[in-house]
């Protein structure tokens, strides 16, 4: 798994992101947008991943696990 930096395509994979880092920032995490747009920690989460600053891991999912469409299949 290599580091990311842009946004998440999947909705649900950018809103796991988006809520860990908030919660960082919450517990005292200083952000990493120099001027943040708002003092919330949710909307500042969601501002450094748009701007591509807020480095991530997606953990990779097996290729016996995805369907034919690459689409993670029920086991």
């Amino acid at each position: 798994m290599s580091p990311e930096s842009q946004a998440p395509d999947s909705k649900f994979a950018f809103v796991v992101v988006a809520a860990r880092r908030a919660r960082q920032l919450m517990l005292g995490a200083t952000p990493l947008v120099a001027n943040p747009h708002s003092q919330k920690s949710t909307r500042v989460a969601v501002e450094e991943l748009r701007a591509g600053v807020l480095e991530y891991q997606l953990p990779d999912i097996p290729t016996d696990l995805l369907d034919k469409d690459g689409k993670r299949r029920k086991v």
